[in-house]
Formats: structure tokens, C-alpha cells, sequence
């Protein structure tokens, strides 16, 4: 079943812009997204309900605007050799529709590093990728909406995110931030510019995240995703 905006015209016709409308696949899965960050609990925290509006408002915002949805070439890593398993654990939880809406694009996503070097241990057991952005495949300049996943037995080092509000909500596996607590699938973590976290997951299954980034554009532009030595932690986006 493919989805129309990646069918590659024959050469020499030029391509047909595909907007959102165009593509049904792409739309249930930023409104399982808009359904997360609308009816998900805050916890009684102020920061997480306002975070929460200001990424549903946002998004709302792009969808009504039919933004274009750009080609981009489907790309995989050692880890997505784990999708499937992260799949099947998805299916059996609350976020069981977000996860299947995922499952039915995931032929054409387009899984990345974001560094020009990765050590080779966390090369095997981590990957992201963008639903909706600056990169697409659904065109946005004001959000990003993505999907990391992690390997089991994965620890993802210290990093921050400069000028970045981020938000991590479970779709399957276990995971703990700072060491501090267990995240079961439907929880969120929010995490403010400039606020060191990082991630481990469990022994035995991998861990499904779905991300939102808000903030300026030109930073979610360019998050200048690098190692930074000199401070001993990483300085990135995911």
C-alpha cells in the first residue's frame, strides 16, 4: 500500500506538490498526535499543561493549513531491526491507535543519527525519526513531531537542548530518565531548554518514544546536534 506523496514520477514530469489532504496515512497519524497532546493527563503540573497546549495549539494550527508533504527517501538502522517487537507492544497498550498509525507509514520513514559521528555501540541501538518539521515529511517551520527508538539494555547519553522545549511521551517498553523513575507507555516527560536528561531502557524489550520539540525556528531548523567533549555530555536534539 503505498502512500501517494512518495511515488516517484516518471522522468522528465515534474512532480506534483502532495499536500496533507493528499495523503490520509500521514494525517491519522498527526491526529493521534493532536488527540495525545489534547485529552493526555498533566499530572497537575502547570509547565506540562502548558507545554501540552502549545504543541496541540501548534499543530492544530499546521494541519488546518494543509502544509506540503515532501518526498523523502526511506532510510533504515541496525535498530529498527527491533520495530516490529516495539510494534507488537505498542498494539497491546493505550497508545495502541498511535502506534499502528505509525506502523502503517513506518515502510517510509526515514531513520537518522543526527551527528556526522556515532560511536559504534549507540549506532546499534538508537534512532529518530521526523514526522513533521522542517525536514518533513510533513512540512512544518514552528514544530517537531518525530519517533525515537531505543534497543533493550540502551543508555542514551547526558544531553541537553538549547532554546528547545522537548516532551517525551511512552508508546512501548520501559524506560527511566535520570535513573530516577519508570516510565510506563502514556507517560510524558518534559523537558526544558537547557535541562540535562538521559535515558535508559530496559533489559529486555526496546522503547518506542514519540517527541515533540517546540521552539524558535531557526533553531529547530539547525539543533546542532553535536557531542560536546569539553563539557562531557551531548548538546543535541533528540
Amino acid at each position: 500500500m503505498l502512500d501517494p506523496q512518495l511515488v516517484t514520477e516518471p522522468p522528465g514530469e515534474e512532480r506534483a506538490i502532495q499536500r496533507l489532504r493528499d495523503c490520509p496515512n500521514w494525517g491519522y497519524l498527526l491526529h493521534e498526535f493532536e488527540i495525545l497532546y489534547r485529552h493526555g493527563s498533566a499530572g497537575g503540573s502547570k509547565a506540562i499543561r502548558s507545554h501540552r497546549k502549545r504543541v496541540r495549539e501548534t499543530l492544530s494550527a499546521v494541519i488546518d493549513s494543509n502544509p506540503e508533504v515532501i518526498e523523502r527517501v526511506p532510510e533504515q538502522k541496525p535498530v529498527t531491526a527491533h520495530l516490529p517487537r516495539a510494534f507488537d507492544l505498542g498494539a497491546r497498550n493505550v497508545l495502541g491507535s498511535l502506534s499502528r498509525s505509525l506502523e502503517r507509514v513506518s515502510d517510509y520513514l526515514t531513520w537518522e543519527y543526527g551527528y556526522a559521528k556515532v560511536p559504534r555501540p549507540l549506532a546499534q541501538k538508537y534512532g529518530f525519526c521526523h514526522i513533521l518539521g522542517p525536514q518533513g515529511p510533513v512540512k512544518s517551520e514552528r514544530l517537531i513531531l518525530g519517533f525515537v527508538l531505543f534497543a533493550p539494555n540502551t543508555t542514551y547519553p547526558q544531553h541537553s537542548h538549547r532554546d528547545i522545549e522537548e516532551s517525551y511521551i511512552s508508546v512501548a517498553g520501559a524506560w527511566s530518565e535520570n535513573e530516577q523513575a519508570v516510565y510506563a507507555p502514556g507517560s510524558l516527560i518534559l523537558n526544558k531548554p537547557g535541562q540535562e536528561h538521559r535515558i535508559t531502557t530496559g533489559q529486555f524489550d526496546p522503547c518506542l518514544l514519540a517527541w515533540a520539540w517546540i521552539g524558535p525556528g531557526e533553531r529547530l531548523a539547525e539543533p546542532g546536534m553535536k557531542f560536546s567533549k569539553s563539557r562531557k555530555r551531548v548538546e543535541h536534539g533528540i
